[in-house]
């Protein structure tokens, strides 16, 4: 009878205390012909449980021909709900677009005019509505959104900051007050849907780099301007997320020189009122060497001496001076707070290896942005600071600076990837626990006998839930050797990519791990 207790006591401990299995699984995949002798553009934007939709554009002006933008939604199993096509007025070109939960918007304007198009897609059926209207001629636009029926235009003229609202409903342009000025630059134009404001944040290129927030109603009218003229670091840029009603979190990176190198992150809490801002609360400064995780991305013995230095400089009453780049996505709020993520980057010339501290060569050939690594922090909803984590980048380099590390969270974890060379690579936190250490997913095609010879401009996507979407360009070839001379084929492709616990993964590539550290630089 003992002996049979113990067998069973054996089975549940086996039993109970199985590692849960939890990876990357390619569940669909979608496939688009794609022609290389053809002028093609395709874009994907995911709709979170409502699908996704894809932008195809073909022509060109350049070559003469008809420019057509083909509109496809798809449901969350890739299965086609409506196709609408719209076709470009060849004296307009492309310049920005927005997305809503409603809507996805196409701003256009025409050669060497002050004249605009926007385009308005309704992502429920498909209907499009386009917008005629004059904004003002040399104009170099670099943020767009809608609010209601009013679109804001921010961008440069004759290197001074201008925002302009739109209305759909009569055409009428208004210039938000109070913008045009020198040696000013636009750090971020933000929508508050629930206030029906419109918050730009610039900072000054002159030698104190003041920071302000400028709050416009709904009409355009200036409401208030909070400046932060007795910040004691340079504030080079923020985002803002409401926590409630009567308060906001602004969070971004600061440096001590009035330069773009980033000494560490702040966050603050901001008090709306009525007719203007009541005072802002302290500002929290978090040095890079503060955070517990930040430097992981390197190996143990450059990170021990780099932290040293640190150290031995504050120990000698001086500041160590970092120099990094940061690319801040949008915040995330949570159910406790919010969640900021960034990425370290800096610009990579061929033939130097001093980029990354700020200093040239003269002849040196710009090649892209490359990344280092990735770092996420979670804040309450009094700003002040949970944990924080690090995510490795490796061998990627980018000729556009875009978000490249997707952030999907799963109750109290969070699934962090990217794409590189035809492979996602995962890594699963906890706060400032790493769950699942780096693992490499490859991209499968729809059958077993086929391969991808080449791959390129690959994206990822958080979609819904578990789930992201991963896109790009494709050269196709058949496995088998009997099959060499069948012509590769080249696909723009969409895989729905799942990471679920419970979910077994088809061909899922060798796990790298790290400890205490990466490879680094």
């Amino acid at each position: 009878m003992l002996r049979i207790l113990s067998i069973i006591w054996l089975l549940f401990l086996t039993i109970g205390f199985r590692p849960a299995y939890a990876q990357l699984a390619q569940s669909l995949r979608l496939e688009i012909p794609s022609d290389p002798n053809e002028a093609e553009a395709f874009d994907v934007t995911p709709l979170d449980e409502r699908g996704v939709l894809m932008t195809i554009r073909t022509g060109s002006f350049i070559d003469n021909t008809p420019v057509k933008l083909t509109f496809r939604k798809y449901d969350v199993n890739l299965k086609l709900l409506w196709q609408t096509e719209f076709k470009q007025d060849v004296k307009y070109k492309q310049v920005a677009t927005y997305d809503s939960d409603r809507y996805v918007y196409h701003l256009f304007r025409e050669y060497d005019t002050d004249e605009y198009q926007f385009v308005r897609l309704h992502l429920d059926d498909g209907v499009i509505e386009t917008f005629d209207g004059s904004l003002i001629d040399q104009l170099d636009v670099q943020q767009f959104k809608v609010m209601g029926s009013q679109a804001f235009v921010s961008g440069y003229h004759h290197g001074r900051p201008v925002v302009m609202s739109f209305s759909f409903f009569d055409h009428t342009v208004k210039v938000l007050p109070g913008m045009y000025v020198n040696r000013m630059e636009i750090s971020s134009l933000e929508i508050d849907e629930d206030r029906q404001e419109v918050h730009v944040l610039v900072h000054s290129l002159r030698r104190h780099c003041q920071f302000s927030i400028r709050t416009y109603n709904y009409d355009s009218k200036l409401l208030r301007t909070l400046d932060f003229d007795g910040a004691s670091n340079s504030l080079i840029s923020g985002k803002l997320v409401p926590v409630n009603q009567q308060e906001s979190l602004l969070v971004g990176n600061y440096s001590t020189d009035c330069t773009p190198y980033s000494q560490g992150i702040y966050v603050t809490r901001i008090h709306h009122g009525d007719t203007g801002t009541e005072p802002v609360s302290a500002i929290q400064y978090i040095e890079f060497s503060q955070l517990q995780n930040f430097f992981n991305y390197l190996k143990p013995q450059r990170q021990q001496k780099l932290l040293a230095k640190a150290q031995k400089k504050k120990d000698e009453g001086k500041d160590y001076k970092f120099r990094y780049r940061l690319l801040v996505h949008d915040l995330k709020p949570t159910a406790d707070g919010l969640t900021l993520v960034a990425e370290v980057y800096y610009p990579q010339y061929r033939g130097n290896t001093l980029a990354y501290g700020g200093y040239l060569r003269g002849n040196d050939r710009y090649e892209g942005f490359r990344y280092t690594h990735a770092f996420i922090c979670g804040f309450d909803k009094q700003g002040k600071l949970l944990w924080d984590n690090c995510f490795p980048i490796k061998e990627l380099l980018s000729t556009d600076l875009t978000e490249m590390v997707q952030v999907s969270q799963q109750k109290d974890r969070f699934v962090l990837a990217y794409p590189s060379d035809g492979e996602i690579i995962t890594e699963v936190i906890q706060g400032n626990k790493i769950l699942k250490e780096t693992e490499k997913f490859k991209l499968q095609t729809n059958t077993e006998n086929e391969k991808v010879t080449f791959s390129a401009q690959d994206n990822l996507m958080a979609w819904y839930g578990q789930h992201f979407l991963a896109c790009g360009f494709q050269k196709i070839a058949p496995s088998r050797t009997a099959q060499r001379d069948v012509p590769q084929r080249e696909v723009f492709y969409i895989n729905k990519l799942t990471y679920s616990e419970d979910n077994p993964t088809r061909d899922a590539g060798k796990s790298t791990t790290r400890k205490n550290g990466g490879s680094g630089r």
